[in-house]
């Protein structure tokens, strides 16, 4: 191999390796208003991240197909936690990929929810996964699978470093 094709090939690798490393500003961005629409449980924040035909995997629990129905089952969770409130959001985001108008990401999650007076407060452990889909130049969620963990395992994922 000749020096020129040396070169050529660390310059290659080089911009590759810069290329795989760097994310998208708007998916930084969507992510933040996803954590952010979550600390202030805005629920209305939250659904208008979702596409129309979304679908959210939860523990447990059926599919939860389309935008409205989504919706619906955020106020009813908001309504069996009435007084409580979010006061700890942390999301983080472990692998990503985008290729063209879809995404992928996955992360690990730590939340904190204070309760009303007299009430246990809440501490969740968790890793998410979101298949995103851009829409009119935003990200819209089209899936989501939820799961629950131990703070150990939570630890753990919080070490991961996918390259």
């Amino acid at each position: 191999m000749c020096m020129a094709d040396v070169s050529v090939l660390r310059a290659l690798v080089l911009l590759l390796s810069g290329l795989a490393g760097s994310i998208d500003s708007s998916l930084v961005e969507f992510n933040e208003a996803f954590r952010q629409a979550i600390l202030r449980m805005d629920n209305a924040g939250t659904a208008a991240l979702w596409a129309e035909d979304g679908v959210s995997l939860m523990p447990d629990a059926a599919p939860i197909a389309g935008k409205k129905n989504i919706a619906a089952f955020l106020d009813k969770v908001t309504a069996q936690f009435a007084g409580y409130r979010v006061t700890t959001e942390e999301i983080a985001w472990k692998d990503q990929h985008i290729s063209g108008d879809w995404a992928s990401e996955w992360g690990v999650v730590h939340q904190e929810v204070a309760p009303p007076e007299g009430k246990a407060a809440i501490e969740v452990y968790g890793r998410i996964a979101l298949v995103l889909h851009r829409e009119a130049g935003r990200w819209k969620i089209e899936q989501e699978v939820w799961q629950s963990t131990s703070k150990q395992l939570w630890e753990e994922g919080a070490k991961a470093n996918q390259d």
